[in-house]
């Protein structure tokens, strides 16, 4: 094997090296942007638990407000329905 026979066969084995490099390095870059955009999601669904949650904590604190109104309103109509049937009896009387 001449020495340019030796060189070419280096320089082909260099270049053939030399793609593998940028397609590894390609392959890296690709992995890091995909990584990044999990991350991203990962950081965005968090965000969005923590405003679910405290949404549910309004809506959990607006329910049993509701609740106690409810309560409330159905003793004063008992208390409403019992006054008039005590006006209606005595009336009828």
């Amino acid at each position: 094997m001449s020495d340019a026979t030796a060189i070419e066969a280096a320089t082909r084995r260099l270049a053939l090296a030399m793609d593998a490099l940028e397609a590894a390095i390609e392959r890296r870059r690709d992995a890091d942007r995909t990584e990044e955009r999990l991350a991203a999601q990962v950081q965005a669904l968090g965000v969005d638990r923590s405003r679910l949650a405290s949404d549910l904590d309004a809506a959990a604190a607006h329910s049993r407000r509701l609740e106690s109104t409810n309560r409330e309103i159905a003793r004063r109509l008992d208390a409403a329905i019992a006054t008039i049937r005590s006006v209606v009896e005595a009336y009828d009387r």
